[in-house]
């Protein structure tokens, strides 16, 4: 093939990254506003994409691995394809988190008890935010984009920490006999107590909730520091 040819797959190949991440970072949203609003049509959909993504991100691994056999690239050309490899890897897995925040909307009983300060869409919506930084970056080649994300990624984390120990505390401080635990307005359904089993479920999901969007903060990360080893074969933002 010729070099035009090469150049072309190259292109290609970059087109359709970016494809991938617009759908993941779809997929995400779709996977907040199902888990927010409790709507499990809309679970049933982000789950059913998933295949999308994941069929995808085979093709775009495949594609890498042929350019890699076929051309042999060097220098930025190597960089580009190994970096894009790994970046379609990230953002595969912030497909299936989203797929889990749909999966635990279908397994919600509704059952766990008030969280009071505990700002859910807070923390999903700055880790969509890095999600769609990320991409960006990629888009752009903005080596400054790449480093604000990195940056911010400690925000994330320590946000992420404040609900798990909000949770805990919240946890904590319900007492059998808590005017506002036994009241009969704080428990589902009118009944005169909180059934154990499904509480320790809803929140230990809740817990598992707040890691994932932590993930989702990592993996946005990751996709960051891969544009800049592409773009200026710089190792520093790789854990």
């Amino acid at each position: 093939m010729t070099r035009g040819d090469y150049q072309d797959r190259l292109e290609r190949l970059r087109e359709t990254v970016i494809a991938l991440g617009d759908l993941v970072r779809d997929q995400l949203a779709d996977g907040f506003s199902a888990l927010f609003a409790g709507d499990r049509a809309l679970a049933r959909e982000v789950i059913a994409s998933d295949q999308a993504v994941n069929r995808r991100s085979l093709e775009i691994e495949s594609e890498c691995l042929d350019l890699l056999a076929l051309y042999q690239p060097v220098a930025s050309d190597l960089r580009s394809v190994i970096a894009t490899f790994k970046i379609v890897t990230d953002l595969e897995r912030v497909g299936d988190l989203a797929t889990n925040l749909a999966e635990y909307t279908l397994a919600s009983t509704g059952s766990a008890p008030t969280l009071p300060d505990v700002d859910f869409e807070r923390i999903a919506a700055l880790a969509l935010e890095f999600v769609e930084d990320a991409i960006e970056a990629f888009v752009t080649d903005d080596v400054d984009a790449c480093f604000a994300v990195a940056d911010r990624d400690d925000e994330l984390d320590a946000r992420c920490e404040a609900v798990t120990e909000r949770i805990v505390r919240t946890l904590i401080d319900l007492r059998v006999d808590g005017d506002a635990v036994n009241s009969p307005q704080a428990f589902p359904n009118g009944s005169d107590e909180w059934p154990l089993e499904n509480v320790l479920s809803d929140v230990s999901r809740t817990l598992v909730i707040v890691r994932d969007i932590e993930r989702v903060g990592d993996h946005a990360v990751n996709v960051a520091a891969r544009t800049l080893y592409a773009l200026e074969n710089s190792e520093e933002l790789l854990a």
